[in-house]
């Protein structure tokens, strides 16, 4: 805003398009019956940013409708992507935890293990394994609360591969493919679409009797 220049305005005028293009595209909730009550999808873009710090991605859902979702840079350079991957694990934890007890003052509980969802093997044998890893003693105190919950049995941290990976969308750039294909699984859908418009209702008119 104080030093605005021609890539900004660049930025800005593809964002417009990319509004004006889908004005009726929504994320519709549904009435489902996964046995997985809370899910969350966490990922990082190592050291992608102009001062090399990486960028924390992650999206949670409940019963399979996505709920929340997050991309922020990090506080600080992470020095290698597992590292990167740890502190993008500890916030995607801080969410679940909170969205549990969301659900618990509305009367739903979470009594099975929360899934969180990463591609990154060595941030996941860390947050398992409660050996202090050398590799690990530069990393903050309170990142290590993920280890906690995962020993509690609170949270699991089963892999998911990179195609797999629906938190990809807020980290890093994708093609037209793999975007469209992530949005869809959000559940993100355009009401005006004539091919979708007589399903959308019926959808919209189920949802209302519950």
């Amino acid at each position: 805003m104080h030093s605005p220049t021609t890539t900004h305005l660049d930025a800005i005028n593809r964002i417009l398009r990319y509004l004006k293009s889908s004005p009726g595209r929504g994320i519709l909730m549904k009435k489902q019956n996964n046995a997985n009550l809370v899910v969350g999808y966490s990922d990082a873009d190592w050291a992608g940013s102009f001062d090399r710090k990486s960028t924390t991605g992650y999206c949670t859902f409940v019963w399979d409708n996505l709920v929340t979702w997050r991309s922020k840079k990090q506080n600080v350079v992470a020095r290698s992507s597992a590292e990167a991957e740890y502190r993008a694990m500890a916030s995607t934890a801080s969410e679940l935890i909170w969205l549990k007890q969301l659900l618990r003052d509305m009367g739903v509980n979470c009594s099975e293990p929360m899934k969180m969802y990463c591609d990154n093997q060595a941030a996941r044998h860390i947050a398992s394994n409660p050996v202090f890893h050398e590799r690990t003693k530069h990393i903050e105190v309170d990142c290590h609360f993920i280890r906690e919950k995962v020993q509690a049995k609170e949270i699991e941290t089963p892999y998911v591969g990179s195609k797999d990976q629906l938190a990809d969308v807020f980290t890093k750039a994708l093609d037209k493919g793999s975007f469209q294909k992530i949005i869809d699984k959000f559940g993100s859908i355009n009401i005006f679409d004539p091919n979708l418009r007589g399903s959308i209702e019926k959808n919209i008119c189920h949802v209302r009797k519950y």
